[in-house]
């Protein structure tokens, strides 16, 4: 699995995708088509148009710019159809790509202004990504999905986040997550929330360690218990390369602590190569981390983050470490069974894609 590796061979691959917000991978025909609906203003009505946009805006360099494109692809998510047709939407695009299991994230708290409650916001996209499955499945691609529901770091409705996610375990919700801004938001604001999970034993993960550094992963992991990092790609601020290589041919490296921890602990990373690039935690695909990460064995996973404002999709970003970063069919395979190893579904199933799907596919690509 050393050799090169062409687009189609890429494309075929089985992928895992555990980092992957549903309000940043709509289609642009649909945000046209319900805004049109709902009398929604959008920067044009041409969706290839709209497409570049949203990409152009994510690359600016602009927070303000970045953080507008959600604006659009939120309004468009509050009603009751519209959830359930973009949540039906992902599971296919995301299937059609590839991907054999998805855990998809989004906040059911910014989904209320049509009236909804929070347990109808939840069961309509369960209902969409149910439909998904079905279709995908039909047209030869089938995808397991599980939802992650999130909460807002800057608001106060972390412990009433948690709760719905707990009472919604039955019905498709795999794990808890709390997502935005970092900077002066630490995870431990929502303790409560963290400790009512824990109690309950469910799954939990954190964005820490993309716009905020080592103080963001420690909480998220000493404090708060996190069982996977979202992005946490700045935990390379607790690696210093020494050069050379060590006796087993890895890069030779002093950790610090907590990074010494992290891998210890196998504490999954979530990273999102593109979308690290366009938020500045990484200066190119080239020179992302998750190399460095991957050689020193951290428990990496690869991601996407926002397809839409991205530009990308797990083949992309496959195909992207192996042009820039020279990736091999090994390594795609070794970070796609991690990102298996560390879903939040239970072990059998974890076990069955693992043996059954994703060990199969890259053997089949290994000699075709």
């Amino acid at each position: 699995m050393t050799g090169p590796i062409d687009s189609a061979s890429i494309a075929r691959a089985p992928k895992v995708l555990l980092h992957d917000h549903l309000d940043g991978g709509l289609r642009p025909e649909t945000i046209v088509g319900i805004s049109a609906e709902i009398g929604h203003e959008l920067p044009t009505t041409d969706p290839e148009e709209l497409r570049e946009w949203f990409r152009s805006s994510a690359d600016s360099g602009s927070l303000e710019r970045y953080l507008e494109t959600f604006v659009h692809t939120v309004a468009v998510m509050q009603r009751r159809e519209d959830l359930v047709r973009v949540a039906r939407e992902a599971a296919i695009d995301l299937a059609a790509d590839g991907v054999v299991y998805a855990e998809i994230r989004w906040a059911p708290e910014q989904h209320l202004e049509g009236g909804l409650s929070l347990d109808d916001v939840v069961v309509a996209v369960q209902e969409g990504l149910a439909e998904g499955e079905k279709e995908a499945a039909a047209a030869g691609t089938p995808i397991r999905t599980g939802q992650l529901v999130t909460a807002m770091r800057h608001a106060a409705r972390g412990r009433e986040i948690a709760e719905l996610a707990e009472r919604h375990r039955e019905n498709g919700v795999v794990g808890f997550d709390i997502a935005g801004a970092e900077a002066g938001y630490p995870p431990s604001r929502h303790l409560d929330a963290f400790d009512y999970l824990h109690e309950a034993n469910m799954h939990v993960t954190i964005h820490a360690g993309e716009a905020f550094g080592l103080p963001s992963i420690w909480e998220a992991v000493q404090v708060c218990g996190a069982d996977r990092l979202g992005h946490g790609v700045r935990i390379m601020e607790d690696i210093e390369v020494l050069g050379g290589r060590d006796s087993y041919g890895r890069p030779a490296a002093k950790l610090g602590r907590l990074a010494g921890f992290v891998r210890d602990k196998r504490i999954p990373l979530e990273l999102c190569p593109t979308s690290n690039v366009q938020t500045g935690a990484a200066a190119s695909v080239a020179e992302h981390p998750i190399g460095l990460l991957k050689d020193l064995r951290f428990r990496v996973t690869l991601n996407t983050d926002n397809r839409l404002m991205s530009g990308t999709s797990m083949t992309r970003e496959m195909t992207l470490l192996v042009e820039q970063a020279g990736w091999t069919l090994e390594d795609l395979r070794w970070v796609t069974i991690n990102a298996l190893k560390s879903a939040f579904i239970p072990f059998d199933e974890r076990l069955a894609l693992i043996e059954d799907v994703v060990k199969p596919g890259y053997a089949q690509l290994a000699i075709s």
